[in-house]
């Protein structure tokens, strides 16, 4: 297949580093003369991959810096959705960060969890580690404050002993528990710059807080976000959601396989996505492996775990 002379460097890549990788990824054999790519395979795998680097070019051709990462991950959307509009996923930027870095969803579940949350009071992101669900509600979260849209962000996470007793570790309560606070302190300086951050901090702006500091608030023109919610108790997540005012709204994030609660509690997350799943303005993303968005071991260490 003919490629746009503009845009073969970028799409093949640096001595075709970027067909080796689809080589990789799909099984197939690429070779390339002058702009025109040559394909060796079945012929499901070549209509594949026609689709996947027509994908990849489209971006291209909309100014996307196209880099080996994006390949995997556009390689793992049309896996799941061969019609899939690549452009449509990768363009749609939440929020600019500090270091001017667009935000954007990678796979189709992150795609389906911003629509949500743009349409949508209350969002639950289920789902493993590294698949980007408390990083793009901060994101969401910092791009309605940046617009307007609420008057102040909450991050909130639950104070759960997995191993080591708050009693034991040195400090008031507030040293105590910032530990279990710090991914969302690193999270929001990725997205605001640290002196804007801190000083949105002390002005109240932004709040960042264990779950228990919720109870008896009334959260009015907020983002909120609780994160690593499967360790709420059912108490502690009607608590939370019936915190929120008007003009608020709240997401909620959390994997069920990792359940730091004593032995017969029952999560709050997991009872939530069973009584709360007809509620209007409620929605439900459910992430898998296939939405891991770190170093690609992380990827193969969840998929290990749960098929074991």
């Amino acid at each position: 297949m003919p490629a746009d002379a503009q845009l073969t460097p970028a799409l093949f890549g640096q001595q075709n580093r970027h067909l080796r990788q689809i080589e990789r990824l799909t099984g197939i054999r690429a070779s390339s003369k002058g702009t025109t790519v040559f394909l060796e395979g079945s012929e499901a795998q070549i209509r594949f991959v026609v689709a996947l680097l027509e994908g990849l070019s489209e971006l291209l051709q909309k100014g996307f810096a196209v880099r080996q990462a994006d390949i995997e991950y556009a390689e793992r959307i049309l896996r799941v959705d061969v019609n899939a509009n690549l452009a449509d996923i990768f363009l749609d930027t939440v929020v600019t960060s500090s270091r001017n870095k667009s935000i954007a969803p990678k796979t189709l579940a992150q795609k389906a969890y911003v629509e949500a949350m743009r349409s949508n009071d209350v969002v639950f992101g289920v789902g493993p580690a590294g698949t980007g669900k408390t990083y793009l509600a901060m994101a969401m979260a910092v791009a309605c404050l940046q617009k307007k849209e609420v008057s102040r962000i909450l991050l909130v996470r639950p104070a759960v002993e997995a191993g080591e007793k708050l009693g034991f570790l040195p400090g008031d309560i507030a040293e105590k528990v910032n530990p279990y606070l710090r991914p969302l302190y690193d999270a929001l300086y990725d997205l605001i710059d640290f002196d804007r951050g801190q000083t949105l901090i002390d002005h109240g702006v932004i709040e960042v807080a264990p779950l228990a500091f919720m109870r008896g608030r009334t959260l009015n023109d907020a983002f909120v976000i609780l994160d690593e919610a499967q360790n709420t108790t059912t108490e502690q997540m009607k608590m939370f959601l019936t915190r929120l005012g008007f003009g608020s709204r709240a997401v909620v994030t959390g994997d069920i396989t990792q359940i730091d609660l004593p032995s017969g509690k029952e999560s709050g997350l997991v009872q939530a996505t069973h009584v709360l799943k007809q509620v209007k303005r409620i929605a439900f993303t459910r992430f898998t492996d296939l939405d891991v968005v770190r170093h690609p071991i992380v990827q193969a260490i969840v998929k290990a775990y749960e098929t074991a």
